[in-house]
């Protein structure tokens, strides 16, 4: 309801009026009447004195001399302002805005995420090429359970084949197959004893080998992976050192720098075995499986790591602005 603050005095024809006249309307436009004397105060003598009777209607003010007509008008205007306000407060319009200016844990964790991604992201892949290179460190510990299950989980993300892998703690870091032609070291059939046949039994041999003493430990993930992780982990450095400011390649330069070489040097060694056997056979070396590994991994991360930059950029200035609107709302929690 309406509050009506009537500034008057005793003895005050005026005044008198002005109230009789709201208490005629106050079965047309209900209201709650609140006088004050202004001789009870010398500041509202001040500020009142002189224009009285005074009456302040919601934002409105009427001075003296006061109408019926004008206390009309100033009732309905004023009712009609309260019933606006209160669809304004009931609108789900502004419940949604008033739900976006709340600062919640989950708005913090978010935040946290766009400012530090980039820590999180080489983390996970240093965990993740780390853990592959524990496997041999924990076998030439003779821990072989915990080596164990880091080799059959990995296995689930790479074909682990002994003459595509690195060895720790062993004569050499690999072992190729003779066909790959690389000189001065043992080829994996020489330093195991293994068959280098494509045969099913001979692949899943080459798979489940992860070492022995002499020869050292298969890191559980082949040259390749270890080369693209190294690549991923390399350039999320950089990018971390530059301040995250610098630009993505283009995508062609992805292309022919990064999918083109893995391509040919993979699928030309996929199609020239057993059982294709499309084109005349070669067996990759571990430079090539290496250097096509890493140029893949570190080219994928400068054109994907710069565009996520982008999108957290956003999310940093959406955050906030969200946060000082909270601040200002004093929703913050």
């Amino acid at each position: 309801m309406i509050t009506v603050v009537l500034y008057g005095r005793k003895d005050c024809h005026l005044c008198d009026q002005a109230r009789a006249d709201l208490e005629s309307l106050q079965a047309e436009l209900p209201h709650t009447l609140l006088e004050i004397d202004v001789d009870s105060d010398p500041k509202l003598l001040r500020e009142y004195g002189l224009e009285i009777p005074v009456a302040v209607i919601g934002p409105f003010r009427l001075k003296a001399p006061i109408s019926r007509q004008e206390l009309r008008i100033t009732l309905s205007a004023a009712q009609d302002r309260e019933r606006h306000i209160e669809r304004v407060e009931q609108s789900p319009l502004l419940e949604d805005i008033r739900q976006q200016a709340v600062w919640s844990k989950a708005d913090s964790f978010s935040r946290w995420i766009s400012r530090h991604y980039m820590a999180v992201f080489n983390l996970v892949v240093a965990i993740y090429l780390g853990l592959a290179f524990l496997a041999p460190t924990l076998m030439k510990a003779r821990l072989e359970l915990p080596a164990t299950a880091l080799y059959k989980g990995y296995s689930l993300l790479c074909h682990q084949l002994g003459y595509r892998s690195f060895y720790l703690f062993g004569e050499q870091i690999f072992y190729p197959r003779a066909a790959a032609g690389v000189a001065g070291v043992s080829t994996y059939s020489q330093a195991s004893g293994l068959s280098e046949e494509n045969t099913v039994e001979a692949l899943y041999a080459a798979r489940s080998f992860v070492g022995n003493e002499q020869i050292g430990y298969k890191v559980a993930l082949c040259e390749r992976d270890v080369a693209i992780y190294g690549g991923i982990l390399i350039f999320g450095l950089l990018f971390s050192l530059s301040g995250l400011k610098l630009p993505p390649i283009p995508w062609y330069v992805w292309i022919v720098v990064g999918i083109i070489p893995i391509g040919l040097d993979g699928f030309s060694q996929l199609l020239s075995q057993p059982p294709l056997s499309f084109i005349p056979y070669r067996e990759s070396t571990p430079f090539l499986r290496v250097l096509t590994g890493f140029l893949f991994g570190f080219t994928t991360a400068w054109f994907g790591y710069p565009v996520v930059e982008e999108s957290m950029r956003e999310m940093r200035n959406m955050y906030e602005s969200k946060r000082k609107q909270a601040r200002l709302a004093g929703s913050e929690r």
